[in-house]
């Protein structure tokens, strides 16, 4: 299993869409930055948030999500409460090899204001926009800028395609476009 350079995630975005829209350099100028580096590719968050807020708010269940626990949000500049976090999406699809497996970490412009990022996997085969979850960490309120950098995206290719895909097994969030919201399956 070897990381991709960007020679390979160029020709992957722009011969076989796995990055859609896909900038082919490296935007930083007044802004945060996003496009191809590397080896990785900084992604962009959309102008879509959902806020967690305790208004009306719910238990918080993986299982039995409610959209009581969020507020909705369209914006260039979503302000997240202290201790507090936001989901959202990336403005980029992801078309996902069945040979590639994406790992996803935070940009350090963030970090060091005490924003996080966190994103799961882009596993192999999976299909849409990535669901992220920033969370400030700090007391203080914390300015997240819509269509500029967020994270940035690390791709490992394996020696074969893996047997399973997200695809085969008809992952959850497969084809999933906007944010996403916890779900489990239901029993049949």
């Amino acid at each position: 299993m070897g990381l991709k350079s960007d020679k390979w995630i160029r020709e992957m975005s722009l011969k076989h869409r796995m990055i859609e829209p896909f900038c082919e350099g490296l935007v930083g100028e007044g802004v945060v930055s996003y496009g191809l580096s590397s080896y990785g590719y900084d992604i962009r968050v959309s102008d879509e948030f959902k806020i967690f807020t305790n208004i009306n708010a719910e238990v918080v269940d993986p299982k039995d999500f409610s959209e009581n626990n969020v507020v909705d949000f369209k914006g260039e500049i979503c302000i997240v409460p202290p201790n507090s976090f936001a989901l959202a999406r990336t403005v980029e699809y992801f078309r996902m090899p069945p040979d590639t497996l994406a790992i996803c970490l935070g940009k350090s412009t963030y970090a060091r204001c005490g924003i996080i990022v966190n994103v799961t996997p882009f596993e192999p085969g999976f299909e849409g926009h990535i669901t992220i979850e920033i969370s400030n960490t700090t007391p203080l309120p914390a300015k997240i800028y819509a269509n500029e950098g967020i994270a940035q995206v690390l791709f490992l290719q394996g020696d074969e395609p893996c047997e399973t895909t997200y695809a085969d097994r008809r992952g959850k969030y497969q084809q999933q476009t906007g944010i996403t919201l916890p779900r489990i399956l239901k029993e049949s």
